[in-house]
Order: structure tokens, then C-alpha cells, then sequence
């Protein structure tokens, strides 16, 4: 992630610990095809990663099989983005070029980009352990932790391998049936509208 989590932080990289680096890559059979939030610190290692400044992971090209994404969670005042615009980039990234997706945010179940892009849209969540999960910033490992739970979401068609994988980090949670209840209601919105 190359943008910061909060105002006070405008100058650190937060990345994603090994652990979770390393589940991801289980999940993707070895292979990050496209790290969209990367800085010169990631140990994501991703065939494709865009850096700030110089790629704008938002504005750039998101056809790929498989992308990890950690977003930055605060406001990014500069370029005017918010985690609402990177979730929303994942939900388009699936449906439009049918990639595999996985993002690191913060769990916000209450909020309009949770319930925009991730209920009704991913297939699974991971409620992480770690509560107060220890970033790599600027490369080295945290040692107080993140002030916020973490959760691990998934676009993607194998819910079985993301429950095997990520069973071990947490709390995970088939929300696939959410899909159908969605594609049903807007069914019976789009017969009332008519």
C-alpha cells in the first residue's frame, strides 16, 4: 500500500505482513498477477504493481487474473480517493474481466462501501485474529498494531480454497448467498418499476 492510513502518516508505506502475503499466494497457486497499492517496500511482489507517484493504481489498467489489493484506508487528500473507490475497483475488476480478488481493509460493516462492494458482491470474508494486525511500515514489522480490525475479502469462484487457506487467520464467512438475494430483489424492484 503506498498511501497513508491516516492524516499523521502521510509519509509511511504500510504493507501487508508475510503471513498474509503468503496466503494470498496459496490462494492464487504462487501467482500475484497485479498489486495495484504497492510502494518500493511490498514484499507482495506482484508480476504488475503500480506505485505511487508514478502509477496511480486507481487510474490505472485492472485486467488481470489475480490481484491483491491493500488499500490505502484513509483519505488520500491529494488525489481525492477514499477505500470506498478501491473496493468499488474491485467489484468492477470482477465482474468486468472475471478476476480473482483479494483485498486487506479495515472492517467497517456499518459503512456504504461495505455495503456497496462488499455485501452482495465478494463471495467470502475473513474476520481476522490478528485485531490489532501489525503493518510493515516502511518495511519493518510494527510493533504496537494497526488501531483497527482487519479483514481479509474475496471475489472470486473457489470459497472452498479461501476457507482452507485463510480458516487458520481467522473467521471466514460464505457471504455468496448474499449475491443471489441481491439479483432476486432487483429482480422484484425492475417487475414493480415496469
Amino acid at each position: 500500500m503506498s498511501a497513508a492510513r491516516t492524516v499523521n502518516s502521510q509519509n509511511h508505506h504500510w504493507g501487508t505482513p508475510s503471513k498474509y502475503v503468503n496466503a494470498v499466494k496459496k490462494i492464487f497457486n504462487g501467482v500475484i498477477d497485479l498489486d495495484p497499492c504497492s510502494n518500493e517496500y511490498s514484499i507482495v511482489n506482484a508480476k504488475t504493481e503500480y506505485k505511487l507517484p508514478k502509477n496511480d493504481g486507481l487510474k490505472e489498467n485492472w485486467n488481470f487474473p489475480t490481484i491483491y489489493v491493500n488499500p490505502p484506508y484513509g483519505a488520500d487528500r491529494e488525489r481525492g480517493t477514499t477505500i470506498k473507490k478501491w473496493l468499488a475497483q474491485c467489484v468492477i475488476a470482477n465482474r468486468d474481466y472475471n478476476s480473482e480478488i483479494l483485498a486487506l481493509v479495515p472492517v467497517a460493516t456499518n459503512t456504504g462501501h461495505w455495503k456497496q462492494s462488499v455485501f452482495g458482491k465478494a463471495t467470502a470474508i475473513c474476520f481476522l485474529y490478528d485485531t490489532r494486525l501489525k503493518f510493515l511500515i516502511n518495511g519493518v514489522e510494527e510493533k504496537k498494531g494497526a488501531p483497527m480490525a482487519c479483514a481479509m475479502v474475496y471475489w472470486g469462484n473457489n470459497h472452498n480454497k479461501f476457507e482452507d487457506i485463510f480458516l487458520e487467520f481467522g473467521a471466514v464467512i460464505n457471504i455468496s448467498n448474499l449475491k443471489t438475494k441481491k439479483i432476486a430483489k432487483d429482480r422484484i424492484i425492475n417487475k414493480l418499476e415496469m
